[in-house]
């Protein structure tokens, strides 16, 4: 959808509660927006699968970038039925996710946490934690006095 407000919008029909302040931009997927929660100034790149259907929250001067993955379901591959199971995904304030990310489900990404692109994320990330790999795994830290509000402005383009 090439209009930012017709995106929102959109979002809201199907039941996501998405903050007037976020950015979701184009090329997106969002599968079960009803279970969608999107905190104030968190920017959502373009080409972001979405799998919200067992819920996926997002708080406050989030950055998803670009093509980032988050599922919340997956099939159990030793279940003899091949069995679906599913868990809420939860990304805390100020955290970075960057270009092609994957998220699993179950997963909390804590506060100011930072996710190196390319990482599959299987576990949970402490807060003010860095990340990279397959799987993911700690590759530092970052500084736990964290006070910024991500500015409106550089997210969005003067005509949005």
């Amino acid at each position: 959808m090439p209009i930012h407000a017709l995106r929102i919008a959109t979002i809201r029909f199907w039941g996501g509660r998405i903050h007037p302040d976020a950015t979701v931009y184009h090329g997106f997927e969002i599968r079960g927006a009803q279970h969608l929660r999107i905190g104030a100034r968190s920017s959502i790149g373009n080409g972001a699968i979405l799998d919200a259907r067992a819920g996926i929250t997002i708080g406050d001067d989030v950055n998803l970038s670009t093509a980032v993955h988050i599922w919340t379901g997956q099939h159990n591959p030793q279940s003899a039925e091949f069995a679906y199971e599913s868990a809420p995904v939860t990304i805390g304030d100020r955290a970075w996710v960057s270009t092609r990310v994957t998220i699993l489900p179950g997963v909390t990404i804590g506060e100011g946490a930072v996710v190196a692109a390319g990482a599959v994320v299987t576990s949970d990330v402490a807060p003010f934690t860095m990340v990279g790999g397959v799987p993911a795994k700690v590759i530092g830290a970052r500084t736990t006095s964290l006070r910024y509000r991500l500015p409106l402005r550089r997210l969005k383009p003067w005509w949005w």
